[in-house]
């Protein structure tokens, strides 16, 4: 036997998927879509069949058969959907499933609902991506943008640290004001007055 064989595993696929990235998140987020649809129904035939068995006092489950899904979408729901889809970087897929998950276990929707709840988190995770290219433009700009030197800075503002000519009303109340006494802990040291 030979050992060439055994290294297989080790090796490239020999083929890469040819579908691009948009195809990819189209397809992961519409099969997330159908699967939770799928579970909404499957939940609500549970909770009738509770209601059921609660108002009858009898349990009949044993007898029924799975039943096939009932719901699905229009076609012009899932284009539209789908539209929505494609637009989507494929980053922002992973973070856009979570919160479509965390809303649907939130507020356990109907079957319905779900197609709206999806959308809805769709346009959540389209506005942030606008939000985000938007600051990230801004910050390019930024950065792109040429800054002036320290010299020119130092030109236009002038700091003087001797006093101006101009007499203020504060400086002749601080001339004419006795010394602030000092704390109980503080010495007083005066200057001998001249006479």
């Amino acid at each position: 036997m030979s050992l060439i064989s055994w290294l297989r595993w080790n090796e490239a696929p020999s083929r890469l998927s040819s579908r691009s990235p948009a195809e990819m998140v189209l397809e992961t987020l519409m099969m997330e879509l159908t699967g939770q649809m799928r579970e909404a129904e499957r939940q609500q035939r549970e909770r009738s069949t509770a209601v059921r068995k609660v108002c009858t006092g009898v349990d009949y489950s044993w007898l029924a058969s799975t039943p096939r899904p009932t719901y699905d979408l229009s076609p012009s729901e899932r284009l539209q959907l789908e539209d929505v889809c494609v637009k989507i970087h494929p980053s922002y897929c992973g973070p856009a499933i979570l919160r479509f998950r965390q809303l649907l276990a939130e507020q356990e929707p109907e079957v319905q609902e779900v197609s709206q709840i999806f959308r809805s988190v769709l346009q959540e995770v389209l506005e942030r991506m606008k939000q985000e290219e938007e600051a990230h433009k801004l910050t390019r700009q930024w950065s792109l943008r040429p800054r002036g030197s320290l010299a020119t800075f130092k030109t236009r503002a002038r700091i003087s640290p001797f006093p101006s000519d101009i007499r203020t009303i504060s400086e002749d109340v601080e001339r004419d004001a006795p010394p602030p006494l000092r704390s109980w802990s503080m010495p007083e040291f005066r200057a001998p007055k001249a006479n």
